[in-house]
């Protein structure tokens, strides 16, 4: 499986196919294989005449694990999706993204929509359009628990 570095992070990827790219980000907990191979959405997508790439998020599946908290904010793990198009010399693709992969795909939206021709985000709830989930009602009550903050997503 190919791999590349941003920084001191290695992350693996498939690349496949030929024609518009198309990059898939997995959900959390989760890998390239899991999300985007075994359902087929790789050979579906690629028997359409699609580029197809798809990553194991840091922490994740092939790619390099890390053992600090900080290092899994959205803007950093969105960071590697950029590092991945840089790598593969792609200016500009549709991005697809599931769950965690869908906020890492709303979070290149907002703040490098040069960089995607498209986005489709699956598995996300009202609360990221809306805001103020109870998920984000019960993070916010709970001193010990991570901050609404850490999702970096903007308010």
């Amino acid at each position: 499986m190919p791999s590349f570095d941003n920084g001191a992070v290695e992350i693996a990827y498939l690349d496949e196919g030929e024609g518009e790219p198309i990059i898939l980000v997995h959900g959390f907990a989760s890998t390239k294989n899991v999300n985007w191979v075994y359902p087929t959405w790789v050979s579906d997508l690629r028997k359409n005449g699609r580029r197809v790439i798809a990553l194991d998020n840091r922490g994740h599946g092939e790619s390099a694990k890390l053992y600090d908290p900080a290092e899994y904010s959205i803007p950093m793990m969105a960071g590697d999706v950029i590092a991945l198009m840089d790598h593969l010399d792609i200016p500009r693709a549709d991005i697809m993204g599931y769950s965690l992969g869908a906020r890492m795909a709303a979070w290149l939206g907002l703040t490098r929509p040069e960089r995607l021709r498209s986005a489709i985000l699956g598995g996300i709830g009202m609360a990221m359009v809306d805001g103020g989930g109870p998920g984000e009602n019960r993070v916010a009550s709970v001193p010990s628990g991570p901050s609404p903050a850490w999702y970096g997503m903007p308010r």
